[in-house]
């Protein structure tokens, strides 16, 4: 087949990569994106940050119909369990997405490739289908936007039915009686609340003596509260040392090796020990690709690798593993590409959608403290907002970290209800230098849950008005 040429390559359609591209044809660059998987949107559509976001919100609504309307003055009897609904709704909404991503691509005329690209020299992708044919690509430039893949556990092989990963804990055929969680991260706790929530006994090891690292240790603390109230066992400081099943068919379970303890027995176990960037195959030594030492492609501050047309974004790089990361660095690269100058921000918020849901940006108390800077903190509770009142969504608070000095804000962490949506008025405020009186005296909407990060901001700087 004869070489097809193109502006622009990118590898991987994932949140970073299906982004960028789209990005691309908007600014009329000729476009290829390869994909190995039949749909597109990578790890976070298909089978991560969707599927999860679903079956928290369905679990979290069953949870509720169960335990939580009485408070509202009625009550729900014979609330029964359809996990094939269930899993068919998540299903759904994943089709509908990735589809939407299609007729995105097709619309800012990107070209598609199903197969695995790897470089073949320098400005040469070969693209390998999956029945074995290729096809070269030539570019300009390109884009790696691979992701990333699980993280293995020494002594703890997945096999894709008993012990699993993420992406087999979207869809068991059935809840288990006994789930243990490997990893007290975002997915571990995420995962941990669905099939707790729809009946699951889930006890989460760490082996660290704290769950979220690197979260602000107060929120984090309060969320291991919330979350212990809810059912979840955790066992912190723990090392697993193993994991093997025993017995066959309905009787089979898996016993978890833990150093100096005894071993625990569940019928499913979930590895969530992290990711790892997705550089295998890549042939990177063929143009000079360097890595870091911690395995991801080495980039300067406008994504540029250590070959000049050749750019990488996303969890292949350095910084957090989230898709909206991804996507933020996709566009700032295209228009690097096609303009010269690409918007680049660290103010990338991480959230965890247990409920309640806990969102962070910026510095942590714990960073502050171990570096030295001076700072104020302002703190408000959930219970103080009528809003909060009016939802029975009363646990939780907002603290945000400004300067001493200057009031400028320098972090802010949330646990409560919808936190996900309410970081983003923070994060907003530090892209643009805001202090804490800054978001203090503009006004917001009452009643609303908004108003709680209003009074933390006030708290900072004078003293909260409802406290």
């Amino acid at each position: 087949m004869a070489e097809q040429n193109f502006d622009l390559v990118i590898i991987g359609a994932g949140p970073g990569g299906y982004v960028a591209a789209i990005r691309a044809g908007q600014l009329g660059l000729k476009t290829a994106c390869i994909e190995l998987e039949p749909r597109l949107g990578g790890t976070c559509l298909r089978v991560g940050c969707i599927p999860s976001k679903a079956l928290l919100e369905s679990s979290e609504l069953y949870s509720e119909a169960r335990h939580g309307f009485e408070a509202h003055g009625f009550s729900v009897k014979g609330v029964e369990l359809n996990l094939p609904a269930l899993m068919q709704r998540k299903d759904d909404i994943v089709t509908q997405l990735t589809d939407g991503v299609a007729f995105l691509f097709k619309k800012n005329k990107v070209e598609r490739f199903f197969g695995h690209g790897r470089f073949d020299g320098p400005g040469r992708v070969i693209v390998k289908a999956n029945d074995g044919t290729e096809s070269t690509l030539t570019y300009k430039n390109c884009i790696i936007a691979t992701g990333s893949k699980y993280a293995a556990l020494r002594g703890v092989e997945l096999d894709g039915e008993r012990i699993v990963g993420s992406t087999e804990a979207l869809s068991f055929p059935e809840v288990p009686a006994r789930l243990i969680v490997i990893g007290a991260g975002y997915i571990g706790l995420e995962m941990a609340s669905v099939w707790s929530r729809l009946g699951s006994q889930v006890t989460v090891l760490e082996y660290l003596d704290r769950i979220l690292p690197g979260m602000d240790s107060e929120i984090a603390n309060e969320a291991q509260r919330m979350l212990k109230k809810q059912g979840l066992e955790f066992r912190l400081g723990t090392k697993v040392t193993g994991a093997k099943v025993v017995g066959k068919g309905k009787k089979a379970e898996v016993q978890v090796e833990i150093e100096g303890a005894e071993p625990l027995s569940a019928d499913r176990v979930l590895v969530a020990v992290g990711r790892w960037p997705n550089t295998d195959g890549l042939n990177l030594e063929s143009v000079g690709v360097k890595l870091d030492e911690r395995g991801r492609i080495d980039i300067d501050e406008h994504f540029h690798t250590s070959t000049a047309n050749i750019y990488a974004i996303g969890d292949v790089v350095k910084g957090p593993m989230l898709a909206h990361k991804a996507e933020h660095e996709g566009v700032a690269c295209v228009e690097q590409i096609a303009t010269g100058y690409g918007h680049h921000t660290h103010n990338i918020p991480g959230v965890v959608y247990t409920y309640p849901e806990v969102a962070s940006v910026g510095r942590t108390e714990d960073e502050l403290k171990e570096a030295g800077v001076e700072y104020k903190k302002g703190s408000f509770i959930f219970k103080a907002n009528g809003r909060a009142k009016a939802l029975n969504a009363t646990d939780g608070r907002v603290k945000l970290l400004a300067d001493a000095k200057t009031d400028r804000l320098l972090g802010a962490h949330i646990i409560g209800a919808r936190a996900g949506d309410l970081i983003a008025e923070c994060v907003m405020a530090m892209e643009f230098g805001a202090c804490s009186e800054d978001i203090a005296r503009t006004s917001h909407s009452h009643p609303s849950l908004s108003e709680i990060v209003k009074e933390a901001a006030w708290a900072t700087f004078a003293q909260a008005l409802h406290s």
